[in-house]
C-alpha cells in the first residue's frame, strides 16, 4: 500500500508544514517570523526579500541580442584590421584555434563602418551608434568579454545560467529567488522575444533549473493579452470567474498542505496572478496613455508588435515591480549580409536601447536599474563567404552596462590589433554574473540553492570576481 495513503489522517494533519502554517503562536512564531520575512507570513515564495548586504540594483533589464553581434562593426574599432584588410591572418594569432564554421586561416576582412569618438568620455562607437552616442556618458563599455561556447544555444544557455548545460537556473529565476518581487499583479520575472526568431537556447534561457518553477520567467507578448487566454472566454463573466478561482484554489491548498510539493505553491501562485492580471494587463499594455515625446523617444507606435515597443513595457514593468525583464533579439547572426544586416538591426533596436536609458534616467529609475547589453559572443575578424560575412567568435566581445551602480562614461578592456583575443582586463562570463549579483546586494559565493548534495551557485567553482573597474 502507498505510504502515503497508509497514513492516518491525524498523522497527515500533524505534518510539519501544517504545523508551521497552523500553529504560529508564541516566541517561535515570532522568531520564525523573523527568519522567513514575509514568506512564511503571506505564504508567497515571491514575497521581497533582503539580500545578503546593502544593494545598488533593485532591478534588472537585460536586452539579450542574440546570435553574437560584431564587436568590430560596433564598439572595437580596429585600424589595423582596415590595413590588412584581404590578407591572411599572422600565423601566430590562428595557431591553435578552432572555428565554428570556417577555415581560421581565412582572409581578414576590414571593419565595414566608420567610428567616431562620442560624449565628454571619448569612447569610439559606430557610425550605426547614433542614439547610443548621446547616452554613452552613461554607460560603461567591457570591450574584453569571453566566454566557453562559440555555438549558439551552448553559448546563450552559458550567458544565462552560467553553464552549457541545459537545466540549470536562469540569472532571472536567481535573482527573483534571491530578491522575490514588490509586483502583486505581475510576474516577478517577464520575457520579451523579437526579431527573426527567438533565442536558439529556447526557454532555458529563462527555466528555473532546480529552483521552483515560480522563479521561472514569464513569456508576454508585444500587444494584446500579455499571456494567451487570459480574458475570459464568452459566456464567462468576473463572478463565475472568480469563484472557479477561488474553488480551484482551496484545492490546490488543501493538497499542499497533505504532500507539501512546492510545484502546487507555484500553481497557486499563478492562478493567483493570472486573476489579478485580468484587471492589470490591459492598463500595463495600454501605451497610448504613453505622451507622443515618450513614444518618440523609443520609437515605439501603440498595437505594432517591435523590439522598441519591448524597451517601453520593459520600463512599465519595472515600474509596477517587477523584478527582472529580458528582452530578446534573435537578428545578430551575419555570416553573410554584414553590412545589410547590421544597419536593418540597430535601425531595430538602437534608439530604443538609447531611448530606454534616457527614460529611466528621466525619471530616477537608473539608480537603482541594472541594464545590460550584449549577445552571447561575437564575430571573428577573418571573413566568411566571399566579402560580407563573420563567424562567431568567443574570445574576444563587446557588452554594455548602465545604471544602478554602474560608473557611467567608462571603457574597459582592450583586444588585440585585430580584435581576435583579448590582451587587457579579461572579463569572462562567470565574472559578469558576480559582477550582476553583487550589485544586487549578493556575495555570489555565499549565495546557493541546495540541490544534489551541493550548494549550488550562479557562477560554479572556479575563481571568479567582481568587475570593480566599472562600478561607481
Amino acid at each position: 500500500m502507498n505510504e502515503q495513503t497508509s497514513r492516518p489522517e491525524s498523522a497527515l494533519r500533524a505534518s510539519r508544514r501544517w504545523f508551521l502554517e497552523q500553529c504560529g503562536v508564541g516566541l517561535g512564531a515570532v522568531a520564525l517570523h523573523h527568519l522567513l520575512g514575509k514568506t512564511a507570513s503571506a505564504g508567497n515564495p515571491l514575497a521581497p526579500k533582503q539580500p545578503h548586504f546593502e544593494p545598488r540594483a533593485k532591478r534588472v533589464i537585460f536586452l539579450f541580442m542574440g546570435g553574437g553581434p560584431s564587436h568590430l562593426e560596433l564598439f572595437d574599432y580596429k585600424p589595423a584590421l582596415a590595413k590588412f584588410d584581404g590578407r591572411l591572418p599572422p600565423a601566430e594569432l590562428i595557431r591553435g584555434y578552432r572555428a565554428a564554421f570556417i577555415n581560421p586561416n581565412s582572409k581578414l576582412l576590414g571593419p565595414k563602418f566608420r567610428f567616431r569618438k562620442c560624449g565628454e568620455c571619448g569612447a569610439e562607437l559606430s557610425e550605426l551608434l547614433p542614439n547610443l552616442a548621446n547616452v554613452v556618458d552613461d554607460i560603461a563599455i567591457v570591450k574584453s568579454m569571453v566566454t566557453d561556447a562559440f555555438n549558439h544555444a551552448p553559448a546563450q544557455i552559458f550567458m544565462s545560467t552560467g553553464t552549457q548545460q541545459f537545466g540549470k537556473p536562469s540569472l532571472g529565476a536567481w535573482v527573483t529567488y534571491g530578491l522575490g518581487s514588490e509586483a502583486d499583479d505581475l510576474p516577478a520575472f517577464v520575457v520579451f522575444s523579437s526579431g527573426k526568431k527567438g533565442p536558439s537556447g529556447g526557454n532555458a534561457n529563462w527555466g528555473s533549473g532546480f529552483l521552483p518553477t515560480v522563479y521561472q520567467g514569464v513569456t508576454f507578448r508585444s500587444t494584446g493579452d500579455p499571456v494567451l487566454y487570459l480574458s475570459n472566454p464568452p459566456g464567462v463573466d468576473e463572478v463565475a470567474q472568480e469563484d472557479t478561482i477561488r474553488a480551484v484554489q482551496r484545492l490546490n491548498t488543501m493538497r499542499r498542505r497533505v504532500v507539501g510539493d512546492p510545484e502546487i505553491e507555484t500553481r497557486v501562485r499563478s492562478f493567483e496572478v493570472a486573476f489579478r492580471m485580468q484587471t492589470s494587463a490591459p492598463e500595463l499594455m495600454d501605451l497610448a496613455r504613453e505622451p507622443q515625446h515618450v513614444l518618440d523617444l523609443y520609437g515605439a507606435e501603440p498595437g505594432k508588435p517591435s523590439f522598441a515597443t519591448n524597451c517601453l513595457l520593459a520600463r512599465r514593468l519595472i515600474e509596477r515591480g517587477v523584478r527582472f525583464v529580458e528582452l530578446f533579439h534573435e537578428s545578430w547572426d551575419q555570416h553573410g549580409g554584414l553590412a545589410r544586416d547590421l544597419k536593418k538591426n540597430c535601425l531595430d533596436t538602437e534608439r530604443a536601447c538609447a531611448g530606454l536609458i534616457q527614460d529611466l534616467k528621466q525619471r530616477g529609475l537608473l539608480d537603482d536599474t541594472l541594464v545590460i547589453w550584449g549577445g552571447e559572443f561575437g564575430r571573428t575578424p577573418m571573413v566568411q563567404g566571399s566579402t560580407d560575412g563573420r563567424d562567431h567568435h568567443p574570445n574576444c566581445f563587446t557588452m554594455w552596462l548602465a545604471g544602478g551602480g554602474i560608473r557611467g562614461g567608462v571603457t574597459l578592456g582592450e583586444s588585440d590589433d585585430f580584435g581576435f583575443n583579448v590582451v587587457r582586463d579579461r572579463v569572462h562570463v562567470h565574472d559578469l554574473h558576480h559582477t550582476i549579483l553583487h550589485l544586487l546586494g549578493f556575495d555570489a559565493r555565499k549565495f546557493t540553492f541546495p540541490f544534489q548534495g551541493l550548494d549550488q551557485r550562479l557562477i560554479g567553482v572556479e575563481p571568479t570576481r567582481v568587475v570593480q573597474e566599472i562600478l561607481a
